[in-house]
């Protein structure tokens, strides 16, 4: 991961520094979580529990707020395309302060600009966290790093609104 990620990656209350000193970011505090679990290597750890918190995202979403997931691309079958689904989960992977690989194949994240083409409302908005929050859930994700990312994710989710209602 280059400084430049790490420095603009959320940083979590109450993180302890690691072993050089510095600061943990969420997606540190997640690997060490799974390594401590069993998991082997933190950075893959990590890793294995963000893609999982992705994918978990997207199939709340297929099941839960179908009018969400009709945003997305779908595959084959109906789902919502791999691509999607990797590209979320390598956007989290950086956005929580892992390796920055979103930006070395797609560029500045450009949140705003790249969700212009969706209508974002409350209920959308509200339809969004409402998945997150199952998905954080189903993941195990919990404590101060749950309360941490419920609020990262609500402030996100509410800078993206671009309708009112």
């Amino acid at each position: 991961m280059n400084e430049s990620t790490k420095r603009d990656a959320p940083v979590a209350p109450a993180a302890e520094a690691s072993e050089g000193g510095a600061e943990l970011t969420p997606f540190d505090l997640l690997a060490l979580e799974a390594h401590d679990a069993g998991s082997a290597g933190s950075e893959a750890a990590g890793r294995a529990r963000v893609d999982q918190l992705a994918q978990r995202f997207y199939d709340i979403m297929e099941v839960q707020e179908p009018a969400l997931a009709m945003l997305h691309a779908r595959d084959a079958q109906g789902r919502i395309d791999q691509g999607s689904r990797e590209r979320f989960s390598l956007f989290l992977l950086g956005w929580l302060g892992g390796p920055g690989e979103y930006m070395e194949r797609y560029g500045h994240p450009r949140l705003r600009m790249r969700h212009a083409r969706v209508p974002v409302d409350i209920a959308m908005r509200d339809a969004w966290l409402r998945c997150m929050s199952q998905a954080l859930t189903d993941c195990g994700v919990s404590g101060e790093l749950r309360t941490f990312l419920d609020e990262r994710f609500a402030h996100v989710a509410n800078f993206l609104r671009n309708i009112e209602g």
